[in-house]
């Protein structure tokens, strides 16, 4: 049973905290508990192997407020989640590549495995690593089943696989080290559902021995296991070159906005993201700047909540296929429409048949371009942002892609009469720190982190961004269990070297975080070679 003694709540950033328990079990137990009172304002609960991390949105529920709960939740009364729902039923076909050297090593044989998973009772203890993908455990499972020492380049999607006293089902293609016994057609996740993930925290599993069929006999296909990203139709952003004989007229033309001529390198759909599936494995994606892209949205008179065009370091040109209004805001370069040079943060009207240039930037790394009635794409999981981890949402933009224009409208374009924006370039960027729920595992954080000017590597994507420096220095030896994680979480892997995490980097993670950046849409704007420096954040008031 859990007990306010048996749980510490640990800071993570100003928007977050993690509960620390001693175990799995009481994770299960713990998070059950959270979830059946959730307040108003709670965004997320990522159980993890002894974790329970709780993202709060603080204009709604205070800090102070969600610790006031936690704490008070912990000490109610136990609840019985032993048959809140039936068990949902996995098919496996049991002839995975390492099943055979699997029982070896347990020394069992083919049949006693698999007798032994499917007589098991499993629970979905926390998710991760993928989306959709969950990690199971039973009391009634008797093996810890080492991982292979060199993992796979791609597990097939469906494979149901073994690691230490987990069991697990890859919901799409991807590399792993868990060892395969069998595979099953069960949909585990598909992006277009009311409920993406098959699996979810707190679930109740029974694995059931199934025959080959046709749609197992060559190899199970989820969803994200094609070229295509999950929730992608065709035309959907956009169709291979210019408006297709025979639409003209159509409501595919009418909403046909520009044809992207380069896109620099990298440009993706973006909103303000996935807020709220954590627990199933699913990023929170989105703008990396999501300021930048409101700000520019706001000088249309379009919903903040509409889509855009995230350009990365610039180079992108498209041509205009209707008249437009357009922004750009975010990162600071050379802006043209018609060969005319124009301002960033300012509404322009875009006229049909002419070319609009974002230039390599000179200051920051991600433009924001917003149309007047936001970008249209369809929402995958409530939102049209691309995830490049996952692979949730639109492809990246590719030359001869036709964007579409959505109705997002809400005011009148605002009046333009001053431009108070202008770029920042300080020698140095500053950014504010939070604490995290780990900084004891290093010796003197203050000197170490606080006073180091930190360089920004050529490692920097939307997933993380490595940092160059004097390492830190662990004052705990030891591995950390998985712990969930949010976009600014300051990872330090045994190496030493920060690891900020970006929109797209995954929900759950094994380094240590040691801070957490107050205000993550600082990260979007870093450049490799930028120089940073760390200050504490003024506690929240």
């Amino acid at each position: 049973m859990v007990t306010g003694a048996d749980v510490r709540v640990l800071p993570f950033g100003t928007r977050a905290l993690l509960v620390e328990t001693d175990g799995l079990d009481d994770v299960l137990a713990l998070a059950a508990r959270l979830r059946g009172s959730a307040l108003a304002g709670v965004v997320d609960l990522v159980p993890a192997a002894r974790t329970v991390l709780v993202h709060v949105d603080t204009a709604v529920l205070p800090i102070a407020a969600a610790r006031a709960w936690i704490e008070k939740t912990v000490d109610g009364a136990p609840l019985d989640t032993s048959a809140s729902t039936p068990a949902v039923e996995l098919p496996v076909v049991y002839d995975g590549a390492d099943l055979d050297e699997t029982a070896r090593l347990l020394g069992a044989t083919r049949e006693a495995l698999v007798a032994a998973h499917t007589a098991a009772a499993w629970t979905v203890a926390f998710t991760g690593f993928a989306p959709g993908f969950g990690y199971l455990v039973s009391e009634e499972w008797p093996f810890d089943v080492p991982r292979l020492t060199s993992p796979r380049t791609r597990v097939p999607a469906g494979s149901v696989g073994l690691a230490g006293a987990f069991s697990g089902a890859y919901p799409r293609a991807t590399p792993g080290g868990w060892r395969l016994i069998g595979r099953t057609d069960a949909p585990l996740f598909d992006p277009s559902a009311d409920r993406p993930a098959l699996l979810r925290p707190g679930d109740r599993v029974q694995f059931r021995a199934a025959r080959a069929t046709a749609s197992t006999a060559s190899g199970v296909h989820n969803r994200g296991d094609s070229g295509e990203h999950a929730g992608v139709e065709a035309g959907s952003v956009g169709v291979s070159g210019a408006i297709p004989a025979g639409v003209h007229g159509s409501a595919d033309a009418v909403a046909a906005a520009f044809v992207v001529i380069e896109p620099g390198l990298r440009a993706t759909v973006q909103d303000q993201g996935r807020a709220g599936h954590a627990a199933e494995g699913v990023a929170r994606s989105g703008a990396a700047d999501r300021a930048a892209l409101r700000t520019a949205l706001r000088l249309l008179g379009t919903a903040e909540g509409a889509a855009g065009i995230e350009i990365t370091m610039g180079g992108f040109r498209a041509r205009a296929l209707r008249d437009l209004w357009v922004a750009v805001c975010g990162a600071w370069g050379p802006l043209t429409i018609d060969n005319r040079p124009v301002d960033p943060y300012a509404a322009h009207a875009w006229p049909a048949g002419t070319e609009l240039h974002a230039d390599w930037f000179t200051h920051g790394a991600r433009g924001y371009l917003a149309i007047r009635g936001g970008v249209d794409a369809p929402r995958t999981i409530g939102s049209r942002s691309t995830d490049t981890l996952a692979g949730l949402g639109p492809e990246p933009l590719r030359a001869g892609e036709v964007v579409r224009v959505a109705d997002a409208t809400l005011a009148p374009i605002p009046p333009d009469d001053v431009h108070p924006w202008s770029p920042v370039a300080p020698d140095v960027v500053e950014i504010a720190l939070a604490p995290g729920p780990r900084a004891d595992w290093f010796a003197d954080t203050a000197a170490g982190l606080y006073e180091t000017a930190w360089t920004v590597t050529p490692a920097a994507d939307r997933v993380g961004i490595r940092l160059d420096g004097p390492p830190l220095v662990r004052v705990r030896e030891g591995e950390l269990p998985s712990e969930g994680m949010l976009p600014g979480a300051v990872q330090v892997p045994p190496d030493g070297m920060p690891v900020l995490f970006g929109p797209d980097a995954p929900v759950t993670g094994g380094y240590p975080v040691v801070a957490v950046v107050a205000e993550p849409d600082a990260l979007g704007q870093l450049r490799p070679g930028d120089r940073v420096r760390f200050r504490h954040a003024r506690p929240p008031g």
